[in-house]
């Protein structure tokens, strides 16, 4: 039987615990669940769909496959069709289960950012594959580098907030390629880029990247941040015609299908950005009112520049690496506060030190965690 580590958030119970024992109560920063209603539209179109008796398609509605082939080309610069896409079940479903639809197994290599979410490595010890850490296929030995199969790329990245520019996309293609590896772009926090990511974000499907070819790339995307449907496990990914058929056809084989009224959600969703750009709006506010908190506390908080997260830490000692001690250290007093955080250690060595604080909390949770920083972390 297949032994997978511990779930990493698992190991907050004792600290989550001590947040509770808060006059005030608990100010949850760590998830990063979306907290905001379903946009109104969206359920509306969740409802006229509940007559859903026959079977619905893998590969999705021709309505659904036009809405994402349509998305990525208004909202993310590419050149795509409706013969690129596919729904998923959530997009951690589809990272955890690639490396298996692709055929990978023991001897080949997974790499992955050095700093990143658990499912990638996960991904790969599902299926016996090794998990590699390294920003860059020029890190990795010889013997490693033939035997990568499928590299994951993150921007903007969870945990850190950082966003690859247009320069580091294009070389992280270029070397994928040259081995003949394929290059997956999660791409989930795209949306919500800050300061000078606030016009967009830069993804493996540009052209301006890619050459306008886009022979051994995916794009992965997700629903839960933008639109508050985390609930509805809504999001799909694009690219590489044969390489989407091929996942198609495997999936049906699986019964890996999105149900038909989440696909007429999605839809709905997709064709709509207002909703999107108010819930930016309001995480906009969440952020700035953390952001200022956390520094004049005198935290550090680093990257950060895109998604629902701020990457903190304390300002190191002199001639001293960070630890995973530093980083439990560091949860146990945002606890004391009444605050859980979620532990940078969770997302690779080269997390030690840092915390993820979340700006997906309520208004007066938010209002209640900003109190409480300035009060002293």
């Amino acid at each position: 039987m297949l032994t997978l580590p511990e779930y990493p958030w698992e190991q907050l119970a004792p600290y989550r615990a001590r947040a509770a024992e808060h006059p005030d109560g608990v100010a949850d920063l760590s998830i990063g669940t979306p907290v905001d209603p379903t946009p109104e539209l969206i359920q509306h179109a969740l409802r006229e769909s509940t007559d859903a008796h026959g079977y619905p398609t893998t590969a999705g509605t021709s309505q659904l496959r036009e809405a994402i082939a349509s998305w990525y080309v208004r909202r993310r610069g590419a050149q795509i069709t409706p013969a690129q896409v596919i729904p998923s079940i959530g997009s951690k479903e589809f990272i955890a289960w690639l490396p298996l639809l692709m055929g990978l197994g023991p001897g080949d290599a997974v790499v992955r950012p050095e700093v990143a979410y658990p499912t990638y490595d996960i991904g790969a010890q599902l299926v016996g594959a090794t998990p590699v850490a390294a920003d860059s296929l020029s890190e990795l030995d010889t013997d490693t580098r033939s035997r990568v199969k499928l590299v994951w790329t993150n921007s903007p990245a969870n945990p850190t907030g950082r966003v690859d520019t247009a320069d580091q996309v294009r070389e992280k293609i270029a070397e994928a390629r040259a081995i003949g590896a394929v290059l997956a772009g999660d791409e989930c926090y795209a949306e919500l880029g800050w300061d000078q990511w606030e016009p967009g974000v830069p993804s493996v499907l540009d052209p301006a990247v890619n050459g306008g070819d886009t022979t051994g790339l995916l794009s992965v995307y997700s629903l839960s941040k933008q639109s508050n449907l985390a609930g509805y496990r809504a999001a799909f990914a694009a690219g590489d015609e044969q390489i989407i058929t091929t996942l198609i056809n495997s999936r049906k084989h699986a019964g890996m299908i999105v149900p038909a009224p989440i696909q007429s959600a999605m839809v709905a969703a997709l064709n709509d950005d207002a909703h999107v750009q108010e819930q930016k709006d309001r995480y906009r506010i969440r952020r700035g009112q953390l952001l200022a908190a956390l520094t004049e506390s005198g935290l550090h908080v680093d990257h950060s520049e895109a998604g629902l997260y701020l990457w903190t830490r304390t300002v190191a000692s002199a001639g001293r690496a960070a630890t995973a001690e530093d980083t439990w250290n560091l949860v146990q007093r945002f606890a004391d506060a009444g605050i859980v955080v979620g532990p940078g250690v969770f997302y690779g060595e080269a997390g030690n030190g840092y915390v993820r604080v979340a700006i997906t909390a309520t208004d007066d949770a938010v209002a209640q965690a900003v109190s409480r920083i300035r009060r002293g972390i």
